[in-house]
C-alpha cells in the first residue's frame, strides 16, 4: 500500500488531514513567537 494514492480511503484522508492541521499550527506558532520576540 503505497504512502500517497491519487484517491486515498476515507481513514487515511482524515489522518492526512490531522497531521496537516497539525503542521499549519506549529507553523502558525512559530510565525507568531518570532513576530512576538523583539
Amino acid at each position: 500500500m503505497p504512502v500517497l494514492e491519487p484517491n486515498p480511503p476515507n481513514g487515511q484522508k482524515k489522518l492526512l488531514a490531522v497531521l496537516g492541521a497539525m503542521l499549519a499550527i506549529t507553523v502558525l506558532i512559530g510565525i507568531v513567537a518570532s513576530v512576538a520576540s523583539p
